[in-house]
């Protein structure tokens, strides 16, 4: 896929990520950066993962053909919508946002004729942040959820999926609310349960804390603004997550009152069958 100018609103992890594998591969002709610190902003530009830097999307991106909104979930539908009245015409403008359901349904039906938005999340994150970490080989192998509705248009579908697929990704195309749904238990669980975890935990117990809490927890070092918006974004499926962890816990918990050492057994080679299958499947990174 060959771009002339690709702008990237939000160059973190994910947007400098994009950058560079979109300038290793020779994909854009001019990558503009949007941001609003200029020293991350600048450590993008030294890396090379931008050409240009501009403190407002409504500048930017009515410069570009293809442009990716990767700031927080709760500013996407509204970024997206301001800038479209003065896009290219035939301008694909796509995110990268960990929900789905909201941003596509905020954006529907709200967009002039000549623009065209179709949803996406690459499941490639990190509890890591900025474009020091920015890696131009994130996407290769990981999957990418391109999202399909009724009211998507065919030619901004196949070009969203060839623009992940240019960069490394294995595309699912999905409906936004299967997306919420399947990442809710996923991805958005997995950080709610880590930082549940990690918030029990006495300052007095950080020294005993080994490999096995650490793995367990790393994901709750990531941006707690950006979560809570994920997380209130799909709030509605997380609560139906919650109810079958607490099924799950309350199964262990029983099985611990009763001394109940077969269910125990049963209930954790389980889970071990379940995870070790993952690894054979070459699952998503979440």
């Amino acid at each position: 896929m060959k771009i002339d100018t690709l702008a990237i609103v939000g160059v973190g992890l994910i947007g400098g990520s994009i950058g560079l594998a979109v300038r290793q591969r020779g994909l854009a002709r001019r990558i503009l950066e949007v941001g609003h610190r200029q020293a991350s902003m600048d450590r993008a530009l030294a890396r090379g993962a931008v050409d240009e830097i501009f403190f407002d999307h409504l500048e930017a991106v009515p410069k570009a053909d293809v442009a990716v909104f990767c700031t927080p979930v709760d500013l996407i539908a509204e970024q997206i919508l301001s800038a479209a009245p003065t896009c290219k015409p035939g301008i694909l403008l796509t995110d990268a946002g960990s929900t789905k359901a909201a941003i596509v349904r905020n954006i529907q039906g709200r967009l002039p004729p000549h623009v065209h938005f179709v949803g996406s999340h690459p499941l490639a994150g990190s509890e890591k942040r900025g474009p020091e970490h920015a890696d131009g080989n994130l996407f290769e192998g990981k999957v990418t959820v391109v999202t399909k509705t009724a009211e998507t248009d065919s030619r901004a579908l196949d070009n969203t999926v060839e623009f992940w697929r240019s960069l490394g990704s294995r595309v699912m195309v999905m409906d936004p609310e299967a997306h919420d749904r399947s990442l809710a238990l996923t991805s958005h669980m997995p950080h709610l349960v880590a930082s549940a975890l990690v918030s029990i935990l006495a300052p007095e117990l950080a020294a005993l804390t080994a490999t096995g809490f650490r793995d367990t927890t790393r994901i709750a070092a990531g941006d707690p603004a950006l979560w809570t918006g994920i997380l209130l974004q799909n709030r509605e499926s997380l609560l139906a997550g919650l109810d079958l962890l607490g099924v799950s816990l309350a199964q262990f918990r029983r099985a611990l009152e009763t001394s109940d050492r077969p269910t125990l057994d049963q209930l954790l080679a389980q889970a071990k069958t379940i995870r070790d299958a993952l690894d054979q499947t070459n699952s998503w990174s979440a």
